[in-house]
């Protein structure tokens, strides 16, 4: 019987395009785990056996340090990439990390790195949903004007449907969003053949239509507070809002604050 093998990522653009970079480059048959984008402790949903390969991408090595040794103590290999703090990272035989907490870092730059740009429209994609439009723009170089348009599109859409309190809030769950990606080795292709883009295209754009009416809760010359009520269209939209503030660059601070279903 072969040794388990498990991909856990977060699910949102990043994580998504990260796994799907790798599974072009290495096809493999594995236990997917994932979420919503907030949900990052993943690695506890994973169980130790000897032998077992574990690839992780685009969640926080210090919320999972305790689960990453107990796997590792258990007997599994385990490829840990991620752009967030890490400061609890150690070394162990079976355990090949790629960290960068750079600011213009996310995780599918990271294997875009180790892949040497095989799939790099993918990893344009996920920095743009991961609001990482230099850095986007920088990886596109030489790609024409309509084309960076259209993935600048498709990562604010991934990203947005990562959104939710729980995977009932997402128009698409994370794994099924994933294995819909896989038919396609170019997200142009994706975004022009498949049912499902159109599907994250319209609620975002639905959802979107509901900020115009949105008011900050409290308001000063240095910042802003919003706060939205408990309704699933509130908890999608969430990081969208939040990206579009911090893209102002006006050094203004602000919160962004969900009203929770349990209060």
């Amino acid at each position: 019987m072969p040794a388990p093998r498990y991909d856990v990522f977060n699910g949102d653009a990043d994580g998504i395009c990260a796994l799907h970079q790798l599974r072009l480059a290495e096809p493999a048959d594995s236990v997917l785990v994932t979420g919503v984008k907030r949900d990052i402790g993943l690695l506890a949903r994973v169980p130790a056996a000897p032998g077992a390969r574990v690839l992780v991408l685009d969640i926080s090595l210090d919320a999972n340090a305790a689960d990453l040794r107990r796997l590792l103590d258990g007997g599994a290999a385990v490829d840990y990439y991620d752009h967030h703090s890490a400061d609890c990272a150690f070394e162990h035989p079976r355990l090949r990390l790629h960290c960068d907490g750079a600011p213009d870092v996310c995780t599918s730059i990271l294997v875009d790195r180790a892949l040497g740009g095989r799939y790099r429209s993918w990893a344009v994609t996920a920095a743009f949903g991961d609001n990482l439009e230099h850095a986007a723009r920088r990886l596109a170089n030489g790609m024409d004007a309509a084309s960076v348009a259209a993935l600048a599109q498709l990562g604010q859409v991934l990203n947005y449907n990562a959104y939710g309190e729980c995977v009932a809030d997402l128009h698409c769950a994370p794994d099924t969003l994933y294995r819909a990606l896989g038919a396609y080795a170019d997200p142009l292709d994706f975004i022009a053949a498949s049912p499902v883009y159109p599907t994250l295209h319209d609620g975002w754009r639905a959802d979107c239509a509901q900020l115009q009416q949105l008011q900050p809760y409290w308001q000063h010359s240095g910042g802003a507070v919003y706060l939205l009520p408990a309704t699933p269209w509130a908890r999608r939209i969430s990081g969208v809002l939040a990206n579009r503030l911090a893209a102002r660059g006006d050094g203004a601070a602000f919160a962004v604050l969900n009203e929770r279903s349990d209060g």
